[in-house]
């Protein structure tokens, strides 16, 4: 059974998911969160589903190497479900298509850095985008430039606000993520 541990930054719906989603499989367990932000919800939704979560700072991340050492020793996969921070490329290189990002839009469209959340749904409606969607990618060392594993698309309608567009790109994550996640683990090992 594979380890994955989970960066997030935010509500953690997609963590939250993704634990579900391996407690009923052989395949992978979600191990541990990772959180950069002490007011992230995702901390209430690991104690409620019993899995342990760490907060960590920016120096240990990108100076030390103490986020790099719990990663060796706990992790086969990292998966990044929300999370806003670059990966250092020390990690990316200790994790060769290994790690493994969703993105709320279709890239090559949207991404790079400041494109999270509601800024990709506002500027897919401010420019009258027919089609958002995820992407789900390996990462690299460049904000959303990692080879893409997979996309899914869904309409948007002149009459979608940027929530509306949120909640259907939602729908799409929980349904898409968590069986890509376990297709790329079946296809690596």
């Amino acid at each position: 059974m594979k380890r994955l541990v989970i960066f997030a930054s935010g509500s953690g719906t997609n963590a939250e998911n993704i634990i579900q989603y391996f407690q009923t499989t052989k395949t992978a367990a979600v191990t541990h969160v990772l959180s950069n932000n002490e007011h992230a919800k995702v901390f209430e939704r690991c104690e409620r589903l019993q899995v342990p979560a760490t907060l960590f700072d920016k120096k240990s991340l990108t100076v030390e190497d103490t986020v790099l050492q719990f990663l060796k020793q706990e992790a086969d996969y990292i998966i990044l479900a929300g999370f806003l921070w670059k990966i250092p490329s020390r990690i990316v290189a200790a994790f060769p298509n290994k790690i493994i990002n969703i993105h709320p839009a279709l890239l090559p469209k949207y991404g790079g850095k400041g494109m999270y959340g509601m800024h990709v749904h506002k500027a897919v409606k401010e420019n009258n985008e027919r089609e958002t969607g995820i992407t789900i990618h390996y990462v690299n060392e460049q904000y959303d430039e990692g080879a893409i594993i997979f996309q899914a698309k869904t309409e948007v309608s002149a009459e979608d606000t940027p929530e509306d567009i949120a909640d259907k790109v939602h729908k799409l994550e929980y349904t898409f993520f968590p069986k890509i996640i376990e297709d790329v683990i079946g296809q690596n090992d």
